[in-house]
């Protein structure tokens, strides 16, 4: 009987290691329970998703909750003026994507920025600023997946951007550093200074225009934003600022529902979603270190480090050359991540010596941040990786004229070099940074992601790694030192002060020039991970030291029965 009992359990045990407690390196436990959990980026924003769950709301109710919540609580980085990307893995298995980016103003063109003399798109200003599709992706959202009534899921920010929150330690460090970005615009400096000054640790911030953004979106849906009030207050701000945005540009805008791409990397499925966003260098990423024994070596080891480097510029050596809108340009997304492409890029790879540059591939072609991640999971197996940004800190810097929001500068991603897939022009979505990510094998389905600009899809990467090669469970995987190369070439590298320095002075013989970040270094960027058993029907939640936030389970109903509202 016990060695049944013992198989059985073995066989409810998810085969990333879950138990190592003992002489481990990460610094917290995951979260681990039967119920549903939220985990983000703040812990007001977990502990609202992880509420909305306890009222009988799907993993989508909770993730909208938590997002609105944290365009509240962590402004600099999101907000109802940015895009949003999702990832759904539906109960029965099946995954959808979604798209929520917004394209270009029909007057925001190279022409008209070149005729203002600029030779690339302003990352300040009105000029930088596209249509936001994060409410229109929310809408789309919880119109498929949504269980609770949509109203009740804005009830949280709503409170938080009328009664206040105190400010937390990330996000203050943060909103410090963006001190002369919101001095230089009149609705910035009232909204979020006080006296010239950013908000501290601790102090209370209350933001009642947004607020009453919230509510019209709470009460009239995403036409508030698109068609109605906000609409107007975005076009008169644009407006006063020079601008080109127009009310056509935001009643016409649509996301879309997008089918993920994925790869197989040593048995394991890992999904990203399709260009415009940077989820194929991902990908591509992972089929070149596929081609290296790293299991064999130690995580932190030169040799581990070595490979995963030379893996990222070849990866973004082609993500610069091909990524763009695939709706205005041909992007060979298949032949990027095929595994015969990758064995040729791999090929180039010296064990012994860094390339400080390498030159785009040439795949086979047929003829013719700043930035928050959050994943929820729900009792019933539905998992949400979605991904929000307004770009940069405090994105345009431009704040909507009575509302309180920023409006995202992603249109700065944009080139204007003639004949680049990623070439400005109206109607056109701009490469895309920010990218959910989903791997899952067996019973086992995860979804995470991690923030940070250019450092997405390298540490989307190496975490797949720390799971698959190096066998951490998914806490350890999120806290596991990394490097970073926020650029497209060179021989530079960050990594945190963790990584040993004779594995340091290694990388350095091999030609890296080594900058050393801090231990949690910021531009490394955090993350959050949700692990769904669907053998045990069992919920594993991780979150970085990176961010103030945490995984948040959904409450036991110890007390009475969850509240569960009638959809309207």
């Amino acid at each position: 009987m016990r060695a049944a009992c013992t198989a059985a359990l073995l066989l409810m045990t998810p085969s990333i290691d879950t138990a190592a407690a003992q002489d481990r390196t990460q610094a917290r436990s995951m979260v681990i329970t039967q119920r549903g959990i939220a985990a983000t980026s703040q812990t007001l924003a977990s502990q609202a998703g992880a509420t909305i769950l306890a009222r009988g709301g799907s993993a989508v109710d909770a993730a909208i909750a938590a997002n609105a919540v944290l365009g509240v609580v962590e402004p600099m980085m999101n907000g109802i003026g940015g895009d949003l990307f999702a990832i759904v893995r539906e109960p029965g298995g099946k995954l959808s994507g979604l798209n929520a980016s917004g394209y270009a103003p029909q007057g925001l063109t190279a022409e008209a920025l070149r005729a203002k003399g600029h030779s690339s798109v302003p990352e300040e200003g009105i000029w930088g600023a596209t249509v936001p599709g994060c409410v229109d992706g929310w809408a789309r959202l919880h119109r498929k997946y949504g269980k609770l009534p949509w109203a009740e899921l804005f009830v949280p920010a709503i409170y938080y951007a009328r009664e206040g929150f105190p400010v937390t330690e990330w996000i203050a460090s943060a909103w410090s550093g963006g001190r002369a970005k919101l001095l230089a615009d009149e609705n910035a400096r009232r909204v979020y200074l006080r006296d010239g000054v950013p908000l501290k640790v601790g102090e209370v911030f209350r933001n009642p225009e947004l607020a009453r953004a919230l509510e019209l979106i709470a009460t009239q849906g995403a036409t508030a934003f698109y068609k109605g009030d906000i609409a107007k207050a975005i076009v008169k701000t644009s407006a006063r600022h020079g601008g080109p945005m127009a009310a056509a540009d935001l009643a016409e805008f649509q996301g879309e529902w997008v089918d993920p791409i994925s790869t197989d990397y040593r048995g394991w499925r890992v999904y990203e979603l399709p260009p415009n966003s940077q989820g194929l260098a991902a990908l591509s990423m992972l089929n070149i270190m596929e081609r290296f024994p790293l299991g064999s070596h130690d995580a932190l080891s030169a040799d581990a480090l070595h490979l995963k480097i030379e893996a990222q510029k070849l990866a973004y050596a082609d993500l610069n050359r091909y990524v763009g809108d695939p709706r205005s340009s041909r992007i060979p997304t298949a032949e990027l991540i095929a595994k015969p492409y990758a064995a040729t890029r791999a090929g180039l790879i010296d064990p012994a010596k860094a390339a400080c540059s390498f030159d785009a591939g040439k795949p086979a072609l047929p003829s013719a941040g700043d930035t928050i991640y959050l994943t929820t999971a729900d009792r019933d197996g539905m998992v949400v990786s979605l991904i929000q940004s307004i770009y940069l800190s405090f994105g345009s810097g431009v704040v909507v004229d009575s509302y309180g929001f920023h409006l995202h500068n992603r249109g700065a991603l944009f080139t204007l070099e003639k004949g680049h897939p990623n070439e400005l022009a109206p109607r056109k979505r701009p490469f895309h940074t920010i990218i959910p990510a989903y791997m899952e094998k067996g019973s086992q389905h995860v979804g995470f992601g991690i923030m940070g600009g250019l450092n997405q899809a390298q540490a989307h990467a190496q975490f797949v790694s720390n799971v698959v090669d190096h066998g951490m469970n998914i806490q350890a995987a999120l806290e596991a030192p990394r490097f970073t190369k926020l650029n497209f070439s060179g021989c530079d590298v960050k990594l945190e002060r963790r990584v040993p320095q004779t594995v340091v002075d290694q990388l350095r013989e091999r030609g890296h020039y080594v900058q050393l970040e801090p231990s949690f270094a910021s531009a490394m960027g955090g993350g959050q991970a949700i692990l769904y058993d669907s053998a045990a029907k069992v919920n594993y939640g991780a979150s970085s030291p990176r961010k103030d936030g945490a995984a948040v389970p959904e409450p036991d109903p110890y007390f009475a029965p969850p509240k569960i509202s009638r959809r309207k």
